[in-house]
């Protein structure tokens, strides 16, 4: 039997500029994964040829990222860059770009004891909400992505990434 086509109607540009990723089909499937269920969980209203950029780099790369975007001079697991603002009240045609490094998040993952897919699950649907426009700078707004990321994440199996911290 041959495999649905995706619905989803995003398109993903997916780069390995660098560190030891998993496989770009496998990265490719896990975005395809996360993004689609939060388009789901959010019946997000996107212009036609919604596209949005993944960027698979190294610490020493997002380092120089978050040091010229951000001013903070060390690297993190993920960046996210907006795109076109809202047309017509809609969201697109260029979503952003959504940054992780390679070497922070493998970091993570052993350390929470997570697996690298699960991780990056979660990480690649932290800078989506970004992208969206979710942010965590205050209590209330932490607490609404934080429960946005929980939920969708709990519908792909994959356990409440805030569970360890609480």
């Amino acid at each position: 039997m041959p495999k649905a086509k995706s619905t989803l109607p995003i398109a993903l540009d997916i780069l390995v500029e660098a560190g030891d990723w998993p496989s770009r089909p496998r990265l490719k499937k896990i975005a395809e994964k996360v993004v689609t269920a939060a388009n789901v969980a959010l019946q997000l209203d996107l212009a036609g040829g919604a596209e949005l950029s993944l960027a698979f780099t190294d610490d020493a790369h997002i380092r120089l990222l978050n040091r010229k975007f951000r001013k903070k001079d060390k690297p993190t697991n993920v960046l996210s860059f907006p795109g076109a603002p809202l047309k017509n009240g809609r969201m697109g045609p260029i979503l952003g770009d959504v940054v992780l490094a390679e070497e922070t998040v493998s970091r993570e993952a052993a350390a929470g004891g997570l697996t690298l897919e699960a991780h990056l699950a979660h990480l690649i649907l932290h800078g989506f909400l970004h992208i969206l426009g979710y942010d965590h700078e205050d209590d209330g707004e932490a607490k609404l992505m934080e429960g946005l990321e929980t939920a969708i994440l709990g519908g792909l199996g994959i356990a409440d990434p805030y569970s360890r911290q609480r």
